[in-house]
């Protein structure tokens, strides 16, 4: 068994968390995850009401019991996605992209540990003096809102830099990966693009299709799909995406919001996003959610018992 202090303290069997993809991460991709017996994460994006973090917690829970849920910090304001997910109680809530200090108090007093995704060491420095219990380094090899340093460069500098548990995310989506990622001294991954064309995955079916065909080079950091959508996250983060014809037309383009806005089609594969990491030439075949947790699991022991 890899026994991490993810797994102690979480009380999970592999330490495996999925990530808490916006528009993608679903009840029922969450739970078969949890089943699996790693975490499952909801993705409680900026446009997520209460009632769907409430419907989708019961989702997961039903299915694997343990669930997770993850918040953008930075569209936190009025409260209510945060009241939502605490009611849900969750055995852990993300607050990522943004300084989570206003919140991480609130999440503790339910007895709820906080776990934040950072992009820099700057970050992972504001989230411990905010008081969270969990880091993930996640590295600009990630699928969706991003930073820009590497997994393996930023795990190093975040390991060398805090005492608290580091988990890695970013590019990991075989055992090999995760061995490498235990091997350097994280805590557990977070895996994102390699649950991506699951069939427990929320989303438009042509999104499935689309990483199926990728390579590792097709995709494209971008924030023009933000732009296009009017989602007005902070300008430091981009998106990294499978690049398509709208992303060849306007990326780096000069266009005016109302035209980008005009040209994007969500139902189209061509003009709509489907956001996924470098990982995507490693996503060959439509399997379950459960089966890859599994599967990566146990392939990482393997590679590290050889030592």
């Amino acid at each position: 068994m890899l026994e991490t202090w993810l797994t102690r303290e979480l009380g999970i069997a592999l330490p495996i968390l999925s990530a808490p993809m916006g528009g993608r991460a679903g009840g029922e991709l969450a739970g078969e995850v949890s089943k699996a017996g790693g975490l499952g994460m909801l993705g409680a994006a900026r446009y997520t009401t209460a009632d769907w973090i409430a419907t989708e917690s019961a989702v997961a829970r039903d299915i694997g019991g343990a669930f997770g849920i993850g918040l953008q910090t930075w569209s936190l304001d009025d409260g209510s996605l945060l009241d939502a997910a605490i009611a849900a109680k969750p055995t852990v809530i993300g607050l990522s992209f943004g300084d989570p200090a206003p919140y991480v108090d609130r999440v503790h007093a339910a007895g709820i540990p906080v776990l934040s995704q950072i992009n820099t060491v700057d970050d992972m420095r504001l989230a411990e003096r905010a008081g969270v219990d969990v880091i993930v380094a996640q590295g600009g090899e990630a699928g969706g809102h991003t930073g820009h340093i590497g997994t393996l460069p930023l795990l190093q500098e975040v390991l060398e830099a805090t005492e608290l548990p580091v988990l890695a995310a970013g590019g990991i989506a075989t055992g090999r990966g995760l061995a490498a990622v235990l091997a350097a001294g994280a805590e557990g991954a977070l895996l994102g693009t390699v649950l991506l064309a699951s069939p427990e995955t929320i989303g438009p079916e042509y999104a499935r299709d689309r990483l199926l065909a990728a390579g590792s080079g097709d995709t494209v950091y971008t924030s023009v799909f933000d732009q296009a959508r009017d989602q007005p996250w902070p300008q430091r983060w981009g998106g990294r995406a499978l690049q398509n014809a709208f992303t060849s037309k306007y990326h780096n383009s000069d266009v005016d919001h109302a035209k980008l806005a005009d040209a994007y089609d969500p139902a189209d594969p061509n003009l709509g996003v489907v956001y996924a990491g470098q990982a995507a030439g490693l996503v060959n075949v439509a399997r379950g959610a459960g089966a890859i947790v599994q599967d990566i699991a146990a392939r990482a022991e393997q590679l590290l018992e050889r030592f």
